[in-house]
């Protein structure tokens, strides 16, 4: 077998892995209702998956005082998860992980979830035992700062250039040109393959068959 380019590779989760996007962006949508706030555009919803959630809600829910947040942050989760349950993750990529696992590269999870939801949703798919690492916006700085991938990297041991982060918004390649480490966008998720190209990762995938496809060919 031939020499792994990125020994470890950091994937976003939502809209990356899990296509919960519609979710998220329904569940926003409905938290702001409730407060009897004007429609949230669903391009603006979108905008911020990625981002940790009081920092999202700030710019997706902008007519709102700043102490009325973290309220507005508890009811999104309410919705979010009444209705996570039925989420799962992209066609094909419980395959395309313990691929990647068999090959040896060590994978971990650079998310602007919260721990809780992190957690139950890798419950929910049975890959609690996948990730050797796993970080959430609400245990260290959010996306873009550098600190979640620093942290996975030092813990784990790896170099910035032996490190590959794999995520769906803009947001995940802005942490990543921030930590130093390459960056694979995929479009399938919550931001468009032209806004990706604009930060020039090393590609825009279109579906996970062609995530795995580079991965094998580049990773």
């Amino acid at each position: 077998m031939s020499p792994l380019r990125f020994e470890l590779l950091a994937f976003d989760w939502d809209g990356t892995l899990f296509d919960s996007t519609a979710c998220i962006v329904k569940s926003i949508q409905a938290a702001a209702r409730e407060f009897g706030l004007p429609e949230v555009p669903k391009e603006r919803a979108q905008h911020v998956i990625g981002l940790g959630l009081e920092p999202a809600l700030q710019i997706a829910v902008p007519d709102l005082p700043r102490e009325r947040y973290r309220d507005l942050a508890n009811a999104y989760r309410r919705h979010y998860f009444a209705t996570v349950h039925e989420v799962t993750l992209f066609e094909g990529v419980p395959d395309l992980l313990l691929e990647l696992k068999r090959r040896g590269h060590r994978l971990t999870v650079a998310t602007g979830k919260s721990r809780r939801g992190l957690d139950e949703a890798l419950r929910q798919v049975g890959l609690t035992d996948l990730f050797e690492a796993t970080r959430t916006a609400e245990e260290t700085a959010s996306k873009p700062h550098p600190q979640m991938l620093h942290e996975l990297m030092d813990e784990l041991r790896v170099p910035a250039h032996g490190t590959l982060m794999i995520g769906d918004t803009t947001h995940d390649l802005q942490l990543a040109a921030n930590a130093g480490t390459a960056a694979l966008a995929v479009s399938f998720g919550a931001h468009a393959a032209a806004e990706l190209l604009a930060l020039q990762p090393l590609a825009v995938v279109p579906n996970v068959p062609a995530l795995a496809t580079w991965l094998r060919q580049h990773g």
